[in-house]
């Protein structure tokens, strides 16, 4: 399968870069915003191709075209203000699904936050704006006519991954490494069961692929 991924330079995105070049049935393409970042990437093997969040949705059709699946784990990161959060964790989705829907697309895996449909669960939160950002995007993606995999993960670590998770419907807020999330969304590109499905994933004791099986 030929995978655009969105996002390449964050933290998930550096662990599903190294985990896909151990799938001989994925072909993937690192999108990033910066030429230091494409040339870097180009430079240890990986297809790269430059585009930004903040552009148009047809810049960004330009980079998606040729792939079937699109990985969106694109974030504007905790040091930015909420302006940062709305261009880019909200707009810069909508605008990869736009832009996904207008190049044929079959597939796109999003990254969002732990209960995130669900208003009430961050209705409190010091970072109300981003989980609100990540509601309508993820809203947005499933209104389109893509096959969705909406990834809600809980709170990000730099631990090792373990290989093991709790997935679905989640009340109770955990933990999980960062490592652990990119190898849900390389066993959810290589699994039709997470097809259509949103999930919230934190640290457990099911394996990977056990766990999306039983979703």
């Amino acid at each position: 399968m030929n995978v655009l991924l969105i996002g390449a330079n964050g933290q998930i995105g550096k662990h599903i870069i190294q985990l896909a070049k151990d799938e001989a049935d994925i072909s993937l393409t690192a999108m990033v915003r910066k030429e230091k970042q494409l040339d870097e990437l180009k430079a240890n093997g990986t297809d790269a191709v430059l585009a930004n969040l903040e552009g148009s949705v047809a810049d960004l059709e330009k980079a998606i075209d040729g792939a079937d699946t699109v990985i969106f784990t694109a974030g504007s990161g905790g040091h930015t203000g909420a302006d940062k959060t709305i261009l880019v964790d909200l707009d810069g989705a909508v605008k990869a699904v736009e832009a996904a829907e207008n190049a044929g697309v079959e597939r796109f895996i999003m990254i969002s936050a732990f209960q995130a449909q669900n208003r009430e669960a961050w209705a409190e939160s010091p970072i109300k704006h981003y989980m609100a950002a990540k509601h309508y995007a993820d809203r947005f993606l499933l209104d389109s006519k893509l096959k969705h995999t909406i990834i809600r993960p809980g709170r990000l670590e730099n631990e090792a991954g373990t290989g093991k998770i709790q997935a679905g419907d989640l009340k109770e807020y955990g933990a999980i490494a960062r490592e652990d999330v990119a190898k849900t969304v390389i066993a959810s590109l290589k699994n039709k069961n997470t097809e259509n499905t949103s999930f919230d994933i934190i640290s457990g004791e099911q394996s990977i692929e056990d766990a999306i099986k039983n979703l």
